[in-house]
């Protein structure tokens, strides 16, 4: 903690900040060391509404785990992307409490020992326009469903074949989502053409998948952002993590 947690307690003492006050700027201030290689703002999912995620590539196995750790003993789910085999094991030995592991997504969801499941809040729709777009939509998935919202998923529904689009979208649509995730590579047409037949936000998800020129996912990020279909926002390269938090929040927010 910091000095400003001083400044806080003389505030609530002084009666220039009530106890509900004081509780809520007390959220914003948390933060704990991890050894000498991490600094963690361990209020970040009471203040944002969104699940910690430690990025696992440049870490070892060994750092990794003792994040995770220190995280859960201040909030009840910890995301881990980009996790190696190594990183998944060492997790699921080191972390009391259930771990799931998707390695196509590269994705470890750890929680707290005893943790009740919550009821869901809302829906999203994640759709993958080919087979090389699911690890990426898969981590959009991962993050949704730890923000305690439905994911609806579709894949393979891409532009080379758009009539495979028109069930899904129809059980989406009757699903009530609040918002969906489109992820394409390529040429990345997908989310235009969703945003155009849907009433809801639509976060565009490029990937890094295709030929040649553009191939790791800038031609399909710039022509998700020169997409003539309004209510189309679009997030980084193969940033799953920030398309699903962003879609989560949404969905919650339409059904409060």
């Amino acid at each position: 903690m910091d000095h400003s947690l001083d400044d806080l307690f003389a505030d609530v003492a002084a009666g220039r900040l009530s106890a509900a006050g004081g509780a809520e700027r007390l959220r914003r201030l948390g933060y704990v060391s991890v050894g000498d290689f991490a600094l963690l703002d361990v209020s970040r999912a009471a203040r944002k509404g969104v699940p910690e995620v430690v990025f696992a590539e440049g870490k070892t196995a060994e750092q990794l785990v003792a994040i995770t750790r220190r995280f859960l003993e201040h909030t009840a789910v910890v995301l881990c992307s980009r996790v190696s085999q190594e990183h998944a094991a060492a997790l699921a030995a080191g972390v009391d409490g259930p771990v799931e592991h998707d390695p196509r997504s590269r994705v470890v969801v750890a929680r707290r020992p005893d943790t009740p499941s919550p009821e869901a809040c809302g829906a999203v729709g994640v759709l993958a326009a080919g087979t090389s777009d699911v690890a990426v939509a898969g981590e959009a998935v991962a993050m949704i469903r730890a923000m305690e919202v439905d994911a609806l998923t579709a894949y393979d529904v891409g532009v080379a074949g758009l009539h495979r689009l028109s069930a899904p979208l129809e059980e989406m649509q009757a699903a009530d989502v609040g918002a969906m995730v489109v992820a394409a590579g390529m040429e990345g047409a997908l989310p235009s053409v969703v945003a155009g037949l849907v009433d809801v936000p639509v976060i565009g998800l490029p990937t890094s998948s295709g030929y040649g020129f553009g191939g790791r996912g800038e031609a399909a990020l710039m022509g998700m952002l020169q997409s003539c279909s309004p209510g189309l926002a679009v997030v980084n390269i193969d940033n799953g993590v920030g398309a699903g938090a962003t879609a989560a929040l949404i969905a919650r927010r339409a059904v409060q």
